[in-house]
């Protein structure tokens, strides 16, 4: 099951590779500036995490539901559908940009939040930072970087497959959080039926610390917020199975992978029907 959710963040980020042009990375990083990079870092990774907790005490869900929520709140940066991003009025480089930079920030900050949130319930949890680079390194940075090639050596090509290629890795990656919930069977039954909640409210929580912020720009802001909604459930299913040792966290995990996508489509619809009003 781990190696077909793999499968699927594999061919995701190769997507985005394909989607994206180095060159246009680094004027968006400068476009933005550091005092939004800062503010985006408090929305990304501090805001998300502490909203689950406070979800998870709110709500009564047990121990390992809290961890399943905590750790999707901790771990940002899922692969995005840069393309549909564009299609829908969002600006896919500054999606991509999020994408890397969040990669680039998870070996940093996931072993702090995730060390502060431990000693807060009486646990020492230590992720080292080596073993979260290289799975940034191998299953996004990796791959990433081989969709820029195709670009570069078969532009037409990765124009023709761009689209089919994301497309089997959001199904795949779908069908494998479905195929968890459903091989979980009966241990469902023993999982608080707000726990679908707990994942609603994270996802709209986590649209909203971006729309908090002191961001002027609203492409910006509404780009950033749809990202910060898009939490990765692989990586954070990863972390649950090698931190927490407990199965009650991976509906959670399921749950949220397949629940985000609808506060996410509400949101999108919301912001293209206000920029339809104000045009």
């Amino acid at each position: 099951m781990m190696f077909l959710i793999q499968a699927a963040v594999f061919l995701l980020m190769v997507s985005i590779g394909m989607s994206i042009r180095p060159r246009e990375l680094i004027p968006h990083w400068r476009q933005i500036g550091a005092g939004t990079w800062a503010s985006l870092l408090l929305a990304t990774f501090i805001i998300p995490p502490t909203l689950a907790l406070l979800i998870a005490k709110v709500l009564h869900l047990t121990g390992p539901e809290t961890g399943g929520l905590f750790l999707v709140g901790a771990a940002p940066g899922a692969p995005l559908l840069t393309r549909n991003l564009a299609k829908k009025g969002f600006d896919m480089h500054l999606a991509a940009s999020y994408q890397v930079w969040a990669a680039l920030m998870v070996p940093i900050m996931i072993p702090l939040v995730v060390l502060v949130a431990g000693k807060l319930y009486g646990r020492d949890i230590w992720i080292p930072p080596r073993e979260l680079l290289w799975q940034i390194v191998l299953k996004q940075l990796l791959p990433a970087t081989i969709g820029v090639l195709i670009v570069a050596v078969a532009p037409v090509f990765a124009e023709r497959s761009q689209a089919a290629t994301n497309l089997l890795g959001n199904l795949l990656l779908t069908v494998v959080m479905a195929a968890v919930l459903w091989k979980l069977g009966m241990s469902l039954r023993s999982v608080s039926p707000l726990v679908p909640l707990g994942a609603l409210l994270l996802a709209s929580g986590s649209i909203a610390a971006v729309l908090v912020m002191q961001i002027r720009d609203p492409l910006i802001k509404h780009t950033f917020a749809i990202c910060n909604a898009n939490r990765h459930s692989g990586l954070a299913l990863l972390l649950a199975g090698q931190y927490l040792h407990t199965q009650e966290a991976l509906p959670v995990v399921a749950c949220y992978a397949l629940l985000a996508p609808v506060v996410m489509v509400v949101y999108v619809r919301q912001v293209r029907q206000r920029i339809a009003v104000t045009a």
